[in-house]
């Protein structure tokens, strides 16, 4: 993917980002990568609703969602992007128009379908960086298959009832030693099976979790476009709500 004509900030634009543009890190710079980033988002549910928020306040220039939903009034206890009024509309146009009310200068692509083998290659190929907001194994294979081919950073996350799991996968490139980063298949080899783990309507959620989560997930995408701090490649990051406990879990690509 070429890279796209630096244009320089607006006035209001520098106004709006001066936060990002103090910061040493940061400054005018990685605000100009924020706002040349494609970033794409699957699922505007309840992960990908946060990410979506902070990643449109943040300046990110272009935000994908993928997701072929419908908001339903049960959404609304995790899913803060959408609103009671906007109930049984699709979750892309929902959340495209919060995206609007957040920040005008972010541009949404809405992709109301569901990402499937025959779509996903053409997708992935279009964005910088892929955030993983479904709730379901085959996706998250199906995403990190691809993003791996396709050499796209992916942020992945996973929620239960009162926890949640977020890693950072570029399995294409090495890290400092020169070893392989790890792929999601290190981390998972094999999906669990059908049925052992229950869905969020059978099992519920605790409705801020999604929302830490979900930051985090955002954190890690501002990271990679600014190219500050340390990702979490090769560490997968689990938080605990009941106990209020993070904790990281190291893990290596797999030998051949």
């Amino acid at each position: 993917m070429t890279e796209q004509q630096i244009t320089p900030l607006t006035s209001s634009e520098i106004e709006r980002y001066a936060r990002h543009i103090i910061l040493g890190e940061v400054g005018g710079p990685g605000q100009q990568k924020l706002k040349r980033a494609r970033v794409l988002v699957v699922g505007a549910g309840g992960l990908g609703a946060p990410v979506l928020q902070y990643l449109a306040a943040s300046g990110v220039g272009t935000l994908g969602i993928i997701d072929d939903d419908r908001v339903s009034l049960s959404n609304l206890q995790r899913q803060i992007i959408h609103s009671t009024e906007l109930v049984g509309a699709p979750k892309v146009e929902s959340a495209a128009r919060a995206i609007a009310a957040i920040n005008p200068h972010v541009t949404v692509e809405a992709h109301e379908l569901r990402i499937a083998p025959d779509n996903v290659a053409d997708l992935v190929s279009r964005y910088h960086i892929v955030v993983d907001g479904s709730d379901n194994f085959d996706t998250r294979y199906m995403l990190a298959d691809t993003c791996l081919e396709q050499k796209r950073p992916l942020v992945s996350a996973a929620l239960g009832r009162f926890d949640g799991s977020v890693t950072t996968l570029m399995p294409y490139a090495a890290n400092a030693a020169g070893e392989a980063n790890p792929s999601y298949r290190d981390l998972f080899p094999n999906p669990p099976p059908p049925g052992l783990l229950p869905a969020c309507a059978e099992a519920g959620v605790l409705g801020v979790l999604p929302g830490v989560i979900g930051t985090l997930q955002a954190t890690e995408v501002i990271k990679l476009i600014t190219g500050i701090g340390e990702p979490l490649i090769g560490r997968l990051l689990l938080y605990d709500a009941l106990t209020s406990r993070f904790e990281t879990i190291k893990y290596k690509a797999r030998k051949a």
